[in-house]
């Protein structure tokens, strides 16, 4: 039996919102900039639908949308109290805030963690399903498409077409793979989404084939796979426990969002106890393998966890 957030009955799919348009450079950046600047102003929202949004951001009508989208998506902006409100996130303050620490995308634990929130959180239908449940390793273009078309239809989601989700399937490839140019595609059509630099998802053979690119994750550093992991149990289970069996394969679990391979997961679990000061341990007793923790699962640590991967790492002196 399928499993997982997506499964659940009171999920709402979602298929849309991006304008057929990949996250871009610069767009998470800009996007703050503009709800930043409208802090404590109850009609915040008119940054991204009033008539010189246009000129503002320096795109069209519908990637000015688009950049509201991700940027919600990705955790950097929220609504606010009213209902034309945004406000920017901690997380996004972390980031692109004044002191934030990294402006211009450049650390890859940024791009790990805009991942983390597409497909480790439910929201983003295809993204999550896509990391989370598809049963293989390569595929083509059509075939993850009448995948999620049979679930679309084996859960009765409303007002879910073929088209849709065909569009939403080329958005999420191009976001992770980059776009293949033909004589009729524009120059800016073609750039990369800054989440293809983690090579998660990777072209083969003909132009419709890929693969999930499942292994070691050299740039993934123990504070965001922290951050994701504490993000998980929280949504997962309320015990003091979780074992290497969720944290591994369960849908939602970093193990899956980033394609972990176990031995890679093992390794970073062992360094669990020294990394957090004893907070969360690892245990291997009588073949069962889980970690333990002596914390309550808060958001605000979790992301004190992640924005440690950007401080240069501690060498230990010599004896």
């Amino acid at each position: 039996m399928p499993r997982g957030p997506i499964f659940q009955d009171t999920y709402k799919p979602q298929f849309s919102g991006h304008e057929t348009f990949p996250l871009r450079y610069g767009w998470l950046k800009k996007a703050y900039d503009a709800v930043a600047e409208r802090a404590g102003d109850p009609n915040s929202k008119t940054a991204f639908t009033s008539e010189d949004a246009i000129a503002r951001f320096g795109v069209g009508k519908n990637m000015v949308s688009s950049m509201r989208h991700w940027a919600t998506c990705c955790g950097i902006i929220a609504d606010g109290e009213g209902a034309s409100e945004l406000t920017t996130t901690e997380l996004g303050d972390q980031i692109f805030g004044k002191n934030g620490f990294d402006p211009y995308m450049e650390h890859p634990a940024s791009l790990w963690l805009i991942h983390w929130h597409l497909a480790g959180r439910p929201e983003k239908t295809t993204w999550h399903w896509s990391f989370n449940n598809f049963p293989g390793a390569t595929f083509e273009r059509e075939r993850l498409v009448r995948a999620l078309e049979k679930v679309a239809e084996d859960r009765a989601w409303p007002r879910v077409s073929a088209t849709t989700i065909r569009r939403d399937v080329e958005c999420f490839l191009r976001t992770y793979a980059a776009k293949i140019p033909s004589g009729k595609t524009s120059p800016e059509d073609t750039l990369e989404s800054p989440l293809s630099e983690l090579g998660l998802i990777k072209a083969v053979g003909k132009r419709d084939g890929f693969r999930f690119a499942r292994g070691p994750k050299s740039t993934l550093g123990n504070g965001v796979f922290l951050y994701a992991l504490i993000n998980f149990w929280k949504h997962y289970s309320t015990a003091q426990t979780l074992s290497f069996e969720a944290i591994a394969h369960e849908p939602g679990s970093p193990g899956r969002a980033f394609l972990l391979d176990e031995n890679d997961i093992a390794d970073r679990l062992l360094d669990l106890e020294e990394f957090t000061d004893g907070a969360f341990r690892w245990s291997e007793t009588a073949g069962l393998k889980q970690v333990f923790r002596e914390v309550s699962l808060e958001e605000d640590t979790a992301l004190d966890h992640a924005v440690s991967d950007y401080q240069p790492k501690k060498t230990k002196a010599a004896a």
